[in-house]
């Protein structure tokens, strides 16, 4: 025996007794033992963290890194010794039935390490540990594959005919006619083998595609990075115990050996998976600079920086000053993103006729998330499912925009140009955050159909162009006062947005700073139009909202009495004789996201009273853009009534909020008096 070798094994054997990994291996000896019956394969896994062993004998650390395959095979000599001296299994033969999985707790923080299939060289076939990172974007379901397997010699006088010597297990990357087959024969005598069915070892096995997370950026439709790079997707196998521990569109990092498995005349590079970690990126730790001096500047007021913040925000797609409230409803909306499970999502859709700067604004905006998606037209919106390309047959559930979403913004363009069931599913999402995909079993090779539930948590933006939509449906003429005709969507579908947002030039016709804007960018597409470009680039703004929307806030007592009285209110007061209340019991959600989303945006944890007066306003107007007016009676416009040009113009929409406040309590007291709100006066 190699020296060598020998003294790799000993040193494993004093890292399994140092690590913990022996006590765990004799407990799952005992398991096999206690069971009374013989397997063809017992399988073990071992966990190795390659600091430690790298610490005890630099040379078995280096041989499993490297050598993976070859390391497992030190280990089972090691563990197979232990079982026959400490008697552990009394089934237990030869050393072939023992198949030991090693299991690194982590890899080297080395370039050497990582594997990615947007970088050259590729190496798939080094058969060592990499890891890799990206973003599930297809799923299979969980199918069957031979973990190990018994044969037999067909001549009865060798000696491999009886007892388990000729014992094929699965290796990373290879297929199941790799592990069982009809041609094998007896390394002794040559005769052919004969597997002993009795004794196959069956385990879970699922196929799932995942992409570098640099896709995110493609599929923007507009990125300020303009570097190119390549994209591919590559397969991974989970198997036995990592089976459905991925969800389709997270983000997870992975250790894993890669490896070429050929399908007909194809060959895909995989990665058989052995450690499957989340992956959760942390966000910047503060503001840019001039943000926090413009926070100092604005202090005075609660509604002042966000004014400000609205003003100001993507003057490198439209002026200064233009589209605000629009503006802040994009930034609230931004802000309230999250992967939370029952997040508080903020969806808006903006009723428009200039399409073409407001889808530029849009998609300005997408690009200050790292999961802003821009849905293409030609593709699905929600999951869809296929058959499997790797040979199983099996169904495979594929990702599609608003899962890549995940966490971010679905950007689905202009919604009028949707049919009736994409609309119809895009209703029952923004109702229930899931969708349902349906697996015919009969098509995909399984004894019963299948119903697979994939949560969809994203906010979604859209765009109805007023023009074009008049233009297809007739007007209705009962009209109520400051209602728009939104009759080319479905009333359940409006309902849905948590915000109906109307632009600010109602005659259809761009003001002048804006036609001078576009003509400019059209000269010059890289200028700088206004120094507050400079002041706050796009990513001191995509820092502030990475930052923002990681804040907690809670919901001060003060600011819950207003939200409840207007909401109680309002049910009262927006009633239809035949249907009831119009308002929908997902308004007090949408008040309660938008007035932490305003707290968040003011970089406050505490939901003040202004924050839920800003709420009110613009939840109102969208209501009243829904159904027409009521006794509250709010401005068309009522967050931004007049230009913000100059500190005066702060000090005017101020006294203009105080105002609405006060209108506000007293529209509380009147139509919901048994709500308690404490007033100035008190």
């Amino acid at each position: 025996m190699d020296p060598e070798i020998q003294k790799m094994r000993e040193v494993a054997l004093v890292y399994l007794d140092r690590s913990g990994g022996l006590q765990k291996f004799v407990h799952d000896c005992k398991k096999y033992n206690d069971s009374k019956q013989s397997y063809a394969v017992y399988r073990f896994i071992i966990s190795i963290n390659p600091s430690d062993i790298a610490e005890l004998d630099a040379t078995l650390g280096n041989y499993i890194l490297h050598n993976p395959l070859q390391s497992a095979e030190i280990f089972q000599s090691v563990c197979f010794v232990a079982i026959k001296t400490l008697s552990l299994i009394e089934q237990l033969q030869t050393e072939a039935q023992i198949s030991i999985l090693l299991k690194p707790t982590h890899l080297p923080p080395l370039p050497s390490y990582v594997l990615s299939l947007s970088t050259y060289p590729f190496n798939y076939t080094s058969q060592r540990f990499y890891m890799s990172e990206g973003i599930v974007i297809a799923m299979g379901t969980v199918t069957k594959y031979t973990q190990g397997a018994r044969f037999l010699c067909t001549e009865e006088t060798c000696p491999f005919s009886e007892g388990f010597r000729c014992i094929r297990v699965h290796c990373p990357g290879a297929t199941e006619s790799a592990t069982v087959r009809t041609d094998f024969v007896c390394s002794l005598c040559s005769s052919p083998l004969q597997e002993d069915m009795k004794f196959r070892v069956l385990g879970d096995k699922q196929v799932v595609e995942m992409i570098d997370a640099k896709i995110l950026n493609a599929l923007k439709g507009y990125s300020i990075d303009k570097s190119h790079f390549r994209i591919q997707a590559f397969t991974l196998f989970l198997r036995d115990e990592l089976a459905n521990k991925m969800t389709i569109g997270n983000h997870y990092r992975i250790i894993g050996i890669p490896a070429c498995v050929q399908n007909g005349l194809q060959v895909t590079a995989c990665i058989e998976v052995s450690s499957v970690q989340l992956y959760k990126p942390t966000g910047p730790s503060s503001v840019s600079d001039n943000f926090k001096y413009l926070l100092s500047l604005t202090s005075s007021s609660c509604w002042r920086f966000t004014a400000v913040l609205a003003n100001i925000f993507a003057s490198q797609v439209v002026p200064p000053g233009t589209y605000n409230t629009l503006k802040l409803a994009i930034l609230l909306s931004l802000v309230q993103t999250s992967e939370k499970e029952n997040a508080d999502y903020l969806d808006l859709l903006v009723m428009t006729s200039d399409t073409v700067v407001i889808d530029r604004l849009l998609n300005y905006s997408l690009c200050l998330l790292p999961r802003g998606i821009r849905h293409p037209p030609s593709s699905d919106i929600f999951p869809t499912v296929s058959k499997d390309k790797h040979g199983t047959g099996s169904a495979s559930i594929q990702a599609c925009s608003a899962v890549l979403a995940k966490g971010g913004i679905c950007y689905i363009g202009d919604l009028s140009s949707y049919k009736k069931d994409k609309l119809e599913l895009l209703q029952s999402v923004l109702e229930s955050r899931t969708t349902t995909v349906f697996i015919p079993g009969k098509k995909y090779g399984e004894e019963a159909d299948q119903q697979v539930t994939v949560s969809v948590q994203t906010s979604f933006w859209s765009f109805v162009d007023v023009d074009s939509s008049s233009k297809k449906h007739l007007q209705k003429e009962n009209f109520l006062i400051g209602q728009m005709d939104v009759s080319s969507i479905p009333v359940n579908l409006v309902d849905g947005f948590g915000l109906l947002i109307y632009n600010e030039f109602p005659s259809g016709h761009l003001s002048s700073p804006v036609v001078y804007h576009i003509l400019k960018k059209a000269i010059n597409p890289e200028a700088m139009l206004y120094k507050v470009s400079q002041q706050f680039r796009t990513q001191d703004y995509e820092e502030f909202i990475l930052f923002a929307r990681n804040l907690h806030v809670v919901l001060s007592s003060e600011a819950e009495s207003l939200i409840q009285g207007y909401y109680l209110a309002s049910r009262r007061v927006r009633r239809d004789s035949i249907h009831g209340p119009t308002l929908s019991a997902s308004a007090l959600k949408i008040l309660i996201s938008l007035a932490k989303a305003h707290a968040k945006l003011s970089l406050r944890q505490t939901v003040l009273e202004e924050d839920a007066v800003i709420a009110i306003l613009l939840l109102e107007s969208s209501l009243t853009l829904k159904h027409g007016t009521s006794a509250l009676c709010v401005a068309p416009n009522p967050v931004f009534p007049f230009d913000l040009s100059d500190e005066n113009s702060l000090q005017q929409r101020d006294i203009y909020l105080i105002q609405c406040h006060h209108q506000l309590l007293k529209f509380i007291a009147a139509y919901s008096p048994g709500i308690h709100i404490n007033t100035c006066e008190e």
